[in-house]
């Protein structure tokens, strides 16, 4: 997406539009309905998206998912990017089951109105890249990211495949990947126990989702919400449970680290595409829910509205930014359909509850230091499913949701939300920018989102400590989260390796359910890593000002592999009051630097005789 001459045409367009704005911004007008011949045609969503009908033979979806899985298992940093979206019915027999193996950048969802409208009888799954000797050891998750499975159940059938594959559906991933609104019928695994090892993963994300037996494994971390689960077997570092059905009791923490609340104190399904009875698209758009547990969809349709697919401008990398913005402001809700979109005007999302629905993991990269998304002080916008990556020259922001100094048009009860939302910083390419996602506004839920500058990429640098400095000076992020707005939930905040705090939270009763944060692995000296006097920077930080939050399930992580003399003074830092709570939180030394305490001078230090071994403190201030 560049500039182009179609820009004549926009000051008529915008005109048209800013009527809309100025009549129904402020009151959430829906846009004109759009004629019934429009709305009946079929969608039309790019080469990227494949749509399976239950008619189609087993062998030919089986050979289609192959294909896209071999050329994306390796592509880490690749620009392909693919949805494969499932019509109700069943595909997979008994004898012959559909065994699909999901790569990067890949959405696998159903389009049914609930996951039992779509059955894999097989399985759908991620299993270990194993990096050395020709694919025969280090065999690992950690980079696992990217991919997204939803909307759909999954009767577990492992027919064909060898002795330790088929008891289980394996799905060993890391951060970036989410589960959502699906029913399993069988074991489900987050670690892949068949190769060799070391088999670490670091996940993770579950919502909406029904299960039988959980092999949790190596997972470092997992945020499990609005779930039901029959057994879950373990925990390594950060296992959090919110509303979840069968979460396992969390008393006698940190021995397993579970930490569990009975219900989720705010929370919203991510929208999902779907066909009606009549074969028509639209997109549901779950509402917005405090203090619940178990899933949404479980007796009737999830509760929200539901917006038919012509409400919606289908986007494709090629379109200009001006047309994308007309349609906004006009009052088209947005579908980024997949592919790489190069961003050098920003998005502007005005008008309250309208959705911007990302498929295929959309990328938006900035150009020429624009903030590709910006958000205006509006109720109940919708930001999903998208991925937004910085540009060679500095951005102020990736995602901004509201003005420091704007109206802070908010509702309790119709949160903006930002779901499966993920930043990158560097990566495939150089990256820059001050801070990665900046909310401003009041009443924002922030569900599930990895704010990650790169610590490894093929941004022209070579790796080891001289390419580790160069990245430290070229690929800049210093900021990776900064929440100002006030009553700011975040369920499954994930935020990595920026170089000064990680995530500054200085909004008044914000809360978080599990984050988890690695400091990042490249200052050159300690002199690169001081906030002033105090060595170094913590990974979560609560403004001085703040006097009432809270944070349930946390981690910060120290692996200093540049430069392992580096010490960093704690791994959290917040203002001493009563209304500020951390409930159980850790730091833990993975191999290289120090963390000295966990919280405000207090907790051992995280050295080098602990490695990967967690310092835990129960509550903070202790109770």
């Amino acid at each position: 997406m560049t500039k182009t001459a179609g820009r004549r045409h926009l000051r008529r367009i915008l005109a048209v539009g800013l009527t809309a704005v100025t009549v129904g911004a402020l009151t959430g007008a829906p846009a004109a309905a759009a004629p019934a011949a429009a709305a009946a045609a079929a969608p039309n969503f790019g080469t990227n998206v494949t749509i399976f009908d239950p008619s189609m033979p087993v062998a030919e979806i089986q050979a289609k998912l192959d294909a896209a899985h071999a050329q994306q298992v390796n592509a880490e940093m690749g620009t392909n990017r693919y949805a494969f979206l499932f019509k109700p019915g069943t595909y997979g027999t008994d004898a012959q089951p559909l065994q699909i193996k999901v790569g990067y950048y890949t959405e696998v969802s159903g389009l049914g109105a609930s996951p039992n409208d779509v059955v894999i009888n097989g399985k759908v799954e991620v299993y270990n890249r194993c990096l050395t000797e020709n694919g025969t050891a280090n065999c690992l998750a950690l980079v696992n990211f990217w991919r997204t499975l939803s909307n759909l159940s999954i009767k577990v059938n492992g027919a064909g495949q060898d002795g330790c594959r088929a008891g289980a559906n394996f799905w060993a991933v890391s951060q970036a990947v989410s589960l959502r609104r699906l029913n399993v019928d069988g074991n489900f695994t987050l670690m892949d126990y068949c190769t060799a090892g070391p088999q670490y993963a670091s996940g993770g994300f579950i919502a909406d989702s029904q299960f039988g037996n959980v092999t949790n494994g190596s997972q470092q971390q997992w945020l499990t919400r609005n779930s039901k689960v029959g057994a879950w077997s373990n925990a390594v570092w950060n296992q959090v449970f919110a509303g979840v059905e069968g979460a396992p009791d969390d008393s006698a923490f940190p021995n397993p680290p579970y930490t569990t609340l009975a219900t989720t104190p705010l929370s919203r399904e991510k929208p999902f595409l779907f066909v009606d009875a009549k074969g028509k698209y639209a997109v549901r758009v779950p509402s917005a829910h405090r203090d619940t547990s178990g899933v949404s969809w479980d007796e009737d349709l999830t509760k929200g509205r539901t917006i038919p697919l012509s409400d919606f401008f289908v986007a494709k990398p090629s379109d200009p930014e001006w047309l994308i913005n007309a349609q906004l402001l006009l009052g088209k809700n947005l579908l980024f359909t997949p592919g790489v979109y190069n961003v050098d005007q920003t998005i502007h999302v005005l008008r309250p509850n309208q959705v911007v629905l990302g498929i295929g993991h959309a990328t938006l990269t900035a150009v020429n230091g624009v903030t590709p998304i910006k958000v205006a002080d509006v109720p109940g916008v919708i930001i999903a499913g998208v991925t937004i990556d910085a540009g060679a020259k500095e951005s102020k922001n990736l995602l901004q949701v509201g003005n420091k100094n704007g109206l802070k048009i908010s509702s309790p009860s119709n949160p903006t939300t930002l779901s499966d939302v993920y930043f990158r910083v560097g990566g495939p390419h150089i990256g820059k920018v001050d801070t990665a996602l900046e909310i401003n506004s009041d009443n924002v839920l922030i569900d599930h989102t990895w704010v990650w500058r790169g610590d490894h990429g093929v941004e022209g640098f070579t790796e080891g400590v001289n390419g580790d400095t160069q990245r430290w000076r070229t690929n800049t992020g210093r900021y990776g989260a900064v929440i100002n707005g006030d009553n700011v939930t975040a369920t499954g905040l994930f935020v990595e390796h920026f170089q000064k705090y990680n995530t500054v939270w200085n909004g008044e009763k914000g809360t978080t359910v599990l984050y988890q944060n690695e400091l990042p692995y490249d200052p050159p000296t300690q002199a690169d890593w001081m906030n002033g006097k105090t060595k170094g920077y913590a990974g979560y930080k609560v403004g001085d000002k703040v006097k009432n939050h809270s944070l349930y399930g946390a981690g910060v992580y120290v692996f200093n592999q540049n430069n392992p003399s580096i010490v960093t003074e704690n791994g959290f830092e917040v203002p001493q009051r009563p209304g500020v709570k951390l409930h159980h939180i850790m730091t833990v030394n993975l191999s290289a630097g120090v963390i000295n305490h966990v919280v405000n001078g207090v907790g051992e230090a995280a050295d080098m005789t602990k490695v990967g071994a967690p310092v835990f403190i129960t509550d903070y201030p202790a109770s």
